[in-house]
């Protein structure tokens, strides 16, 4: 299933699969997931300030595994690079739009690891266009 990601190859596609692991009952949903992978931002509150910065307490090397392959996605997935370039046309830096885009692509994968069904770029798109994102918009551009 982690194999045929794009931009996993060789050497990521291991470290995603031991991400998600075995025990599908492991994470109750992606948003549980992306928490335990330090990719959820903490929003943290004092006062009339709040400032957002990365997770400190979770698994580095599988966070980093993760930041990663959204690195490579960018490469390798159309509708990825388009997410990205969206991101980064909205005034947000390399690092929030690949945390962003991190989101999605982990909400989709934790979808198919639970179906047991490998990701299909095509199938994505055509959900996406059905759904009637504003991400169809850029990729027709």
């Amino acid at each position: 299933m982690f194999r045929n990601l794009p931009g996993a190859g060789k050497r990521l596609a291991p470290r995603l699969l031991v991400a998600f692991g075995e025990d599908r009952s492991r994470f109750a949903s992606a948003q549980a997931l992306c928490c335990y992978a330090g990719i959820a931002p903490v929003t943290e509150r004092s006062g009339n300030k709040s400032w957002v910065h990365w997770r400190y307490s979770c698994p580095k090397f599988l966070r980093q595994s993760f930041v990663e392959w959204i690195n490579q996605t960018v490469r390798f997935s159309f509708w990825a690079r388009a997410f990205y370039k969206a991101q980064r046309e909205k005034g947000k830096t390399h690092q929030m739009a690949i945390r962003a885009l991190a989101f999605e692509w982990i909400r989709i994968l934790w979808c198919c690891w639970q179906d047991r069904k490998p990701y299909d770029e095509a199938t994505y798109l055509m959900a996406l266009q059905k759904q009637g994102s504003p991400l169809v918009k850029e990729l027709a551009n």
